[in-house]
């Protein structure tokens, strides 16, 4: 479970590091709500990873 919560993470990280990206390049709007998007579903599935995790599921 470890790993699938280190690669979760990693993921959200990429996603925060693509959005400064694209503000600093003045990218469209679109991007920058699909940079949003992505970490807000990545830190969705670091919850949902963590409480299978608890319940012995994973």
């Amino acid at each position: 479970m470890k790993e699938s919560i280190f690669i979760i993470a990693m993921g959200i990280v990429l996603w925060i590091i693509a959005f400064v990206f694209a503000v600093v390049m003045n990218a469209d709007s679109n991007v920058l709500w699909i940079c949003v998007i992505g970490a807000l579903l990545g830190v969705i599935g670091l919850r949902y990873t963590i409480r299978s995790g608890r319940k012995g599921k994973l």
